[in-house]
């Protein structure tokens, strides 16, 4: 793969182990953790990622791996409490979540483990929402549309005369960080008269039984339910209109919803856990990231990523790339440096 494809631009800011149990997963994970067990939790998004992951691993080694779900925010305040080994997230740690960390002696070592496209998504009898400027959904979602943005012929004058049902990501996700500082400029900044939820296929349910709803929700999400929905473009700088796809999120044309998913690694557990070592190799080596990424709708790291990240992982090289405030134009070996 060519360097270029390794560019996407990022949005952020925003921001005992090694016993051999029986290979289960253990979706929602709730009370103590098993001696020898891996603990995940973390992003919804990213679940389909950690459940795949945990599955294919404890079948290679016999290590139980429970996976929890609990939204990257909720994800972020159990792991910087040092009560998970690893967590997902839609996007990078946030500032507020350093300081956590940094109040309980969590170190960390961040880790991309996929690419993603937000989609916008209609009902598929929407013939009309076929390709919407970032101006026209930021109009849609922004707080001061509360009460007021109701109706799609208020979005644009060609638009029926309908009500405007809106379905999204709950406050808790980093998929409506993403989306709110991507489409309106600040994070965790949206009008709150919508149907929130943690659960993407709720927005799934939501749309697909709606002619006149529209949602946001992970790519792969899309993927698994392209029988249900339509997505909407988006018109970019050039005037063209650009679908979410696979293909679109690994080059980057696909703006300004396309971004790095991560793994946070725990690493006083991943010197004291012979099974979070593991894991954590486990994630960077190419055949199992590529396929597993894959199989579950997203899109996966360049080769070259993977060895880079064992090295990060085998230097323990901590923090986050972010610190300070966002990025643009990330690159994935950025990303993954050890030095």
């Amino acid at each position: 793969m060519k360097s270029s494809l390794l560019t996407l631009s990022v949005i952020a800011g925003i921001a005992a182990g090694g016993t051999a149990l029986a290979a289960s997963s253990d979706k929602g994970h709730k009370g103590p953790v098993p001696q020898g067990a891996v603990s995940v939790d973390g992003s919804s998004t990213v679940f389909p990622i950690s459940e795949a992951y945990a599955e294919e691993f404890q079948k290679q080694t016999g290590i139980r791996v429970v996976v929890g779900l609990s939204g990257t925010g909720g994800g972020f305040k159990k792991f910087c409490r040092g009560e998970t080994d690893v967590t997902g997230a839609s996007r990078p740690i946030r500032d507020v979540e350093m300081k956590l960390c940094k109040e309980s002696g969590v170190e960390f070592i961040e880790l991309p483990v996929a690419i993603d496209g937000l989609a916008n998504v209609v009902h598929p009898s929407n013939t009309w929402a076929q390709c919407m400027t970032v101006a026209e959904l930021k109009k849609i979602w922004e707080p001061a549309a509360q009460g007021k943005i109701t109706n799609w012929k208020q979005v644009r004058d060609s638009f029926p005369d309908a009500p405007l049902k809106l379905f999204g990501a709950g406050t808790d996700s980093g998929t409506y960080d993403y989306y709110t500082f991507a489409i309106n400029g600040k994070e965790h900044e949206s009008r709150g008269d919508y149907s929130a939820t943690e659960d993407d296929n709720v927005t799934v349910q939501g749309v697909s039984t709606d002619r006149n709803a529209l949602g946001f929700l992970g790519l792969a999400y899309y993927e698994e339910n392209k029988d249900k929905l339509k997505t909407v473009a988006i018109k970019q700088a050039d005037g063209s209109c650009v679908q979410p796809t696979i293909e679109t999120a690994k080059n980057a044309s696909y703006q300004p919803l396309s971004r790095p998913l991560f793994m946070y690694v725990n690493k006083k557990f991943l010197n004291e856990k012979e099974g979070v070592q593991k894991y954590a190799d486990f994630m960077m080596t190419a055949k199992n990231g590529t396929t597993l990424v894959r199989e579950v709708g997203y899109v996966p790291l360049p080769d070259q990523a993977f060895d880079l990240g064992k090295k990060k992982i085998a230097a323990r090289k901590t923090g986050t790339f972010f610190e300070g405030g966002s990025k643009v134009g990330v690159k994935i070996e950025d990303l993954l440096s050890a030095n």
